[in-house]
């Protein structure tokens, strides 16, 4: 009844460069093709972090429950994507910058057709970003938004060099997030949250895989879930098909999409 499908323990011997190759191995996404016109939805992949008791954060940031094999990971994960998906609140707080190429994956990249560093999509149905916020002119990001959204703050963004595309009407449809990845060639889709927008890919059931970095501290408090929505989602099953540990207690869990026969 009991049984793990694959767990394997990252030590702190390991060269940097081959422990990220090796952890690239365990996170392969589907093939898909790099070019039109038979583009299909993009795969979407969501890399969260929580505590042991199942906090998001501690002092605010999720980066405070994070460790050097969790930040090897969130590269190598990086280092894989066509497009990073976050809430633009999310990107702010935690300090977001533009994805830079890693050159421990620059051949690989080039092989897949792929832009040497992922492009960054913000999230956001206010639009309440700083100006100043420095992505925000990246020709390589795009925020992604509603007709509802604020006429003003659309017309400041565009002013600061921001290309603002509107999915949905009175909200972002994550429907739409991922056709205008598709058109784009982002078939490859990465999301680091947060809770919200974790909850609303859930509530519209376009999560393909779920990666869960459980850091060995318990927090207490009152901070949230890695993944929130106003609505009563149903179940979603999803199977383990990686697990990981490393030295110092971390848990890396990688979770994908149940078949119809498993759900």
């Amino acid at each position: 009844m009991f049984g793990l499908q694959k767990a394997t323990q990252v030590t702190s011997t390991q060269d940097e460069a081959t422990t990220l190759r090796w952890l690239a191995e365990q996170y392969p996404y589907p093939d898909r093709p790099a070019s039109p016109p038979c583009l299909p939805r993009p795969y979407l992949r969501v890399n969260m972090v929580s505590s042991i008791d199942g906090a998001v954060t501690h002092n605010g940031r999720s980066g405070d429950l994070a460790g050097p094999g969790d930040k090897a990971i969130f590269r190598v994960l990086r280092a894989l994507a066509d497009v990073i998906i976050v809430g633009a609140r999310t990107a702010v707080v935690e300090g977001y910058r533009q994805p830079s190429p890693d050159e421990v994956f620059t051949a690989v990249r080039a092989e897949r057709e792929q832009a040497p560093a992922p492009a960054l999509a913000l999230l956001s149905r206010t639009l309440s970003i700083p100006t100043d916020y420095a992505p925000l002119a990246g020709p390589d990001t795009v925020v992604l938004t509603c007709r509802a959204a604020s006429a003003d703050r659309r017309a400041a963004l565009r002013d600061a060099g921001a290309t603002v595309i509107d999915c949905g009407d009175d909200d972002v449809d994550m429907q739409s997030v991922l056709e205008v990845c598709a058109e784009r060639g982002w078939v490859r889709a990465l999301s680091e949250g947060g809770p919200t927008l974790l909850g609303s890919f859930i509530d519209d059931d376009v999560l393909d895989e779920l990666c869960v970095t459980t850091s060995p501290n318990a927090v207490a408090g009152d901070a949230g879930r890695i993944a929130h929505h106003p609505a009563q989602a149903a179940l979603h099953r999803m199977r383990p098909v990686t697990i990981i540990t490393d030295d110092d207690g971390f848990v890396f869990i990688r979770w994908t999409r149940a078949s119809p026969e498993e759900a």
